[in-house]
């Protein structure tokens, strides 16, 4: 299976937070999306022999979020929703690597305010090649969709004509680089 994916390697690689992103979409007063992003994070990728036999782990630092207003950052970062001062993190442990046609889902178990539920990642993979630096690298594309309220973020605030100022629903987007740190074999 590594060969029909040009240039993966199978090894332990860490995400390269200089040229990622971590981000969100969520619907706000019913007519427009407001997108946000997580400044700090770290993770490590581990490629097996095959795509499927990989894994991922994650950490996001929720008190960096950034929606471009500091206003509805520091609500963001309240007990209405993250609760940062008691929970500082949201994780990312993945269970599973699968194929799905010729795209990939990664399985994985996200916790975010002490609740761990199962949220697949629709994968889509950028490609591995040389770096300038001398060093080997990995990019991918990641998507997931979550509801807040799985999540014990409960925020609920209704507009006059009986929609939500926050949508429940939260796409999640991953741009991630990684650079291989120890090839395997």
């Amino acid at each position: 299976m590594t060969t029909q994916i040009p240039g993966y390697k199978a090894g332990t690689w860490t995400i390269d937070p200089t040229h990622s992103d971590v981000s969100f979409t969520v619907r706000h007063m019913v007519v427009s999306k407001v997108r946000g992003f997580f400044r700090k994070f770290e993770g490590t990728l581990v490629t097996g022999e095959s795509p499927e036999q990989s894994s991922v782990t994650a950490t996001v630092y929720l008190d960096s979020i950034d929606t471009n207003q500091e206003q509805r950052d520091a609500h963001i970062r309240s007990a209405d929703f993250f609760e940062v001062d008691t929970y500082p993190t949201m994780t990312y442990q993945s269970t599973a690597v699968r194929a799905d046609g010729s795209d990939w889902i990664v399985d994985g178990e996200l916790t975010l305010k002490g609740v761990t539920r199962q949220v697949p990642l629709k994968l889509e993979l950028n490609g591995f090649g040389p770096d300038a630096y001398g060093g080997y690298r990995a990019g991918f594309s990641a998507k997931a969709e979550i509801d807040r309220k799985d999540f014990n973020v409960n925020f609920h605030a209704t507009l006059e004509t009986g929609g939500l100022v926050v949508s429940d629903k939260v796409t999640i987007a991953l741009e991630i680089e990684a650079i291989l740190d120890k090839a395997e074999g």
